[in-house]
C-alpha cells in the first residue's frame, strides 16, 4: 500500500512482503535492517473492549510513550477497520486495529549461515547465534528465515525444531508442510535422538549424569525454574513445571571448564541451560543461569574466550566484506529519517546495541529412524 505525506510516498508493508538482500547494512560485524514502514494487524480482544484507542495502546503497548499514540492516531497512523479516529474513539471487539510503525528490527551478529546439507525436500544450516529461527516479536526480516530468502531465495521454509535465539548449531528445514509435519511428528513421538553440546563451569563429573526435573517456565520473566520434590530452584513451591529429563556426558575438561555432551529426553523451555544450573555447572557464559557461586569464577575465564570469539568474528566476516561495502554505500541515501519514529536517526531500536554474545551452547546431530543430520563443532568446544 502506497500513500503519501508530508511530500514523500511512504510505501507500507506487510508479512506477505518477503525479504530482500538489499534490506540488511551490514556494519563492523553487525547485521542490521534498513528501518522500513509497516503495517502492525491486530484484532480488539474482550478484554481491551470499551477502552479508548489511546488508552488501549498505552496500557497494552507499553514501549512507546502516550503522547506518541495520541499524535499517531490524529496522524492517522493508528486506524480502526481501515478508518481514521478521533483520540476518543471507543473500540469494540473483534475491529481491525492498524498500526503503520516506521519498524526498527533489533541487530544480529554478522555471522554466516552455512547450509550444511541439501536435498530436494529438506536441507541443513548450521544456524548462528544471536539469530532467531523465524519471525517473533520484533524480528522479522533478521532471522534465519529470513536471511536464508532474501539472500538464496530459499522459501517457503519450515523449521523442524526449535532453537533459542542465542544458541547455535544444526536447525533442520523442511521445504514442505508436509514435510515438516512428517519430521515433527517422529520427533512428538519419541523417535528423534538430539546431541547438544555445552562449554560448562568447572570440572563435570565423569560418570554420565542424568537430570530428571520438571521444568517450569515463566514467560514474564524469560527464564525457567527447576522443580525437584519438594526442593524448588530459583523457584516458586507453588508452582507446576512440565515433565523433563537430560542426559550429560562430559567430553573434556581444562580444569577451569567442560566441554559436555547434553542429550535432552524432551524438549521443554530453556531444558539444557536449567538442568544444568541444577546439576551445579551452569554454562560457563550463561549470565541468566549462572549461580552466584559461580559468576566470579565463571567470569575470570571468559575474558581470553571472548578476545578469542572477536578474533573468530573478523575472520568469518570475510565473506561478508563486499556485501558489507555495497550496503553502506547505499545506507544513508535509502534510509529515510521518519519524524515521527521513536527511534530515528539510529538503525537499531532504543535498547539493542547488537553486541551479543552467543550462548556457549551448539546443536550437532539429530537422529530419527532412517535419517542424520550433523553440525561441526564451534570453535569454543576445543580447550586450550
Amino acid at each position: 500500500m502506497k500513500r503519501t505525506r508530508d511530500d514523500m510516498e511512504i510505501v507500507w508493508q506487510t508479512p506477505a512482503n518477503p525479504p530482500d538482500r538489499h534490506d540488511y547494512i551490514l556494519r563492523d560485524g553487525i547485521r542490521y535492517v534498513r528501518p522500513y514502514y509497516f503495517e502492525f494487524i491486530s484484532h480488539v480482544k474482550n478484554r481491551w473492549a470499551n477502552k479508548t484507542i489511546v488508552d488501549l495502546f498505552t496500557e497494552e503497548f507499553k514501549g512507546r510513550a502516550r503522547d506518541y499514540y495520541v499524535s499517531a492516531v490524529k496522524a492517522g497512523r493508528i486506524q480502526v477497520d481501515g478508518r481514521i479516529v478521533p483520540i476518543s474513539y471507543v473500540v469494540q471487539p473483534s475491529q481491525k486495529i492498524s498500526h503503520f510503525l516506521h519498524r526498527h528490527e533489533p541487530p544480529v551478529m554478522a555471522w554466516d549461515i552455512e547450509i550444511l546439507h541439501k536435498e530436494a525436500e529438506v536441507f541443513t544450516v548450521s544456524k548462528p547465534a544471536s539469530v532467531p529461527v523465524h519471525p517473533c516479536g520484533q524480528y522479522r526480516k533478521n532471522t534465519v528465515v529470513g536471511i536464508l530468502q532474501a539472500e538464496h531465495g530459499l522459501a517457503p521454509l519450515f523449521p523442524i525444531h526449535r532453537l533459542d535465539r542465542l544458541v547455535s548449531g544444526l536447525l533442520i528445514l523442511a521445504r514442505s508442510a508436509s514435510r515438516a509435519d512428517l519430521f515433527r511428528q517422529q520427533i512428538e513421538s519419541g523417535m528423534v535422538q538430539k546431541q547438544y553440546i555445552a562449554r560448562v563451569d568447572g570440572v563435570f563429573p565423569e560418570d554420565e549424569q542424568v537430570v530428571d526435573a520438571n521444568v517450569n517456565y515463566n514467560a514474564r520473566e524469560g527464564m525457567s525454574t527447576v522443580e525437584v520434590g519438594d526442593d524448588y530452584i530459583n523457584g516458586n513451591a507453588s508452582a507446576k513445571g512440565k515433565s523433563a529429563c537430560t542426559k550429560f556426558t562430559r567430553i573434556n575438561t581444562n580444569g577451569s571448564h567442560s566441554i559436555v555432551l547434553c542429550e535432552p529426553i524432551t524438549g521443554r523451555t530453556h531444558q539444557i541451560r536449567v538442568h544444568l544450573q541444577c546439576a551445579g555447572h551452569p554454562i560457563a557464559n550463561d549470565m541468566l543461569y549462572l549461580s552466584k557461586s559461580v559468576t566470579k569464577r565463571s567470569s575470570e575465564g571468559l575474558g581470553a574466550d571472548r578476545a578469542a570469539a572477536k578474533s573468530n568474528l573478523s575472520v568469518d566476516q570475510s565473506s561478508h566484506q563486499n556485501h558489507k561495502d555495497e550496503a553502506d554505500n547505499v545506507a544513508e541515501e535509502d534510509f529515510r529519517i521518519d519524524p515521527m519514529c521513536t527511534n530515528c536517526p539510529n538503525l537499531a531500536p532504543k535498547g539493542y546495541d547488537g553486541h551479543e554474545e552467543g550462548l556457549w551452547l551448539h546443536c550437532i546431530k539429530y537422529t530419527g529412524p532412517d535419517w542424520v543430520y550433523e553440525c561441526p563443532y564451534p570453535d569454543w568446544a576445543f580447550l586450550g
